[in-house]
């Protein structure tokens, strides 16, 4: 088996244990927290993507990793992390907070996007043992990294559907 077929194998069986554990475990438990709680934890999970830095790291990643992708794949995982530990500081201020989580989300999700294309425009695939000690970050907690995005916007979008309709029963009452 190539190696591209291994690494895309890789890629798409690391999404099906997350969809698993999250429709059996994580899903439950964040849609019966309120919606600021759950948000609150899906940042905590996004506070650790400084650790997409390493792909700059001679030794962590190969020589040979094509330098367009490692930057974007370092500098978006980076500024998500430090937009969901800033959404995290700013708990106590709600405006801020709930800007910085649809900061953060929005972000996240245009570096997974934007990785995903130099990904494809450098045959990434080709050359996944460059990726060194940050395969498995790839194959293990991107998939997550996505799922945890899609909820978030998820749940915004009800928060904001909830408190249209509630608004719509006040005004039809009166």
């Amino acid at each position: 088996m190539s190696s591209q077929i291994v690494f895309l194998t890789h890629l798409v069986l690391g999404c099906v244990p997350w969809l698993l554990l999250f429709g059996a475990y994580i899903w439950p438990r964040l849609d019966a927290m309120d919606h600021f709680d759950a948000q609150r934890a899906i940042a905590a999970l996004h506070s650790f993507r400084f650790f997409g830095l390493a792909f700059l790291l001679p030794g962590v990643v190969g020589p040979n990793l094509p330098v367009g992708f490692a930057m974007s794949a370092a500098y978006g995982n980076f500024a998500t992390g430090v937009l969901a530990m800033l959404a995290l500081l700013a708990v106590r201020i709600r405006p801020l907070f709930w800007l910085l989580v649809l900061a953060f989300n929005l972000v996240g999700v245009a570096d997974i996007a934007l990785d995903f294309y130099h990904a494809v425009q450098v045959n990434l695939p080709a050359v996944a043992g460059e990726l060194g000690a940050l395969y498995a970050f790839l194959i293990i907690y991107m998939p997550l990294q996505m799922i945890s995005h899609v909820t978030a916007f998820y749940l915004l979008a009800r928060s904001q559907l909830n408190a249209f309709s509630s608004g719509l029963g006040d005004a039809t009452r009166s």
